[in-house]
């Protein structure tokens, strides 16, 4: 392997430890009294100040493409990001991700029956996988046991993440220059932040609850430095060594090693929340994680371009625990 692989891999696995972490992070803000969109806000919001000079430095992409950082911003920030704290409100971190990870097989379904463009067998099979892991994560023979709500706002964000990665494949291959995704990253923060201030409505948030500790399963935890963490290394980090990764790398590559953040997630949430899951449930998520990699890999390269950010907005978590 070449010094600039080498150096691609490092970041992209790195990129998948921070976003991984970001969930376990959060939810024990969410447990201390901060309402999940809150939540969302202060991390978008604190991402898009940081990032804010490389939005001006690119700012060229508000004449040039503005479509596509209103949607960016929309979909690949706000959308994802809201659905999936909103999920972890009710249901264990691992699962939220899970679910969220059938993004690659909804996007291989919106080629083929919105773009009308063939898909491989390897990656109709990719998809049977995943249907049929997440059915065994959610234990559908055990009844009402799952909380259908937290299921469907983790669809929800799996939904969005396919608007991730379809608008991040803008521009390239077309023959024209591709927007910087640093830039498309920094507006994407920005609008998502402009959009979750108005449906978040901070001004009415506990503030309080920054100024304390959050229980870190037993742990008391300072309040701002999991915000810190947050911000700083569970986004802007994680947005930047994975489009940096992405650079290095092939999009295939990069999007492999995305899917660590889900066993990162998962290994994290076990240890630091004490949630976990039943041995149907970890065998349904290693099948969904199995069928999610067959699909994204098997997709022809123009379909499975990877999100800007080389991982998902908010791949977020994973932590385990018996479905309420």
């Amino acid at each position: 392997m070449g010094r600039g692989k080498g150096v691609g891999l490092g970041l992209a696995v790195g990129s998948a430890i921070a976003f991984g972490g970001s969930g376990v992070a959060a939810k024990p803000l969410i447990e201390a009294g901060l309402d999940p969109l809150h939540m969302v806000w202060l991390r978008v919001a604190g991402a898009a100040l940081v990032m804010l000079p490389l939005a001006v430095r690119h700012r060229a992409l508000l004449r040039a493409r503005p479509a596509l950082l209103a949607g960016f911003g929309l979909l690949g920030v706000a959308g994802v990001q809201a659905f999936y704290f909103a999920s972890i409100s009710r249901i264990p971190v691992g699962v939220a991700l899970l679910v969220e990870y059938l993004a690659p097989a909804l996007v291989l379904g919106w080629v083929r029956f919105v773009q009308r463009r063939p898909v491989t067998r390897a990656a109709a099979v990719g998809v049977v996988l995943a249907v049929g892991g997440l059915a065994c994560v959610v234990e559908v023979w055990a009844g009402l046991s799952f909380d259908a709500l937290g299921l469907l706002l983790a669809l929800g964000a799996a939904c969005c993440q396919v608007g991730y990665f379809v608008l991040a494949d803008q521009g390239s291959g077309s023959g024209e220059r591709a927007p910087d995704p640093l830039g498309v990253i920094a507006f994407g923060l920005l609008v998502g932040a402009a959009v979750l201030t108005v449906v978040a409505r901070p001004w009415t948030m506990d503030w309080t609850v920054l100024a304390g500790t959050a229980d870190m399963n037993g742990t008391p935890v300072a309040a701002p430095l999991l915000l810190a963490w947050i911000v700083l290394i569970a986004t802007v980090v994680a947005y930047v060594t994975g489009v940096v990764s992405v650079r290095r790398l092939s999009p295939q590559v990069a999007g492999v090693v995305a899917c660590l953040e889900a066993v990162i997630a998962t290994v994290l949430a076990w240890f630091l929340l004490g949630e976990h899951l039943s041995a149907p449930q970890i065998i349904g998520g290693a099948v969904v994680l199995a069928g999610a990699f067959i699909a994204q890999s098997s997709a022809p390269a123009k379909v499975s371009a990877e999100p800007v950010a080389g991982g998902g907005p908010e791949r977020e978590l994973s932590a385990r625990g018996n479905l309420a």
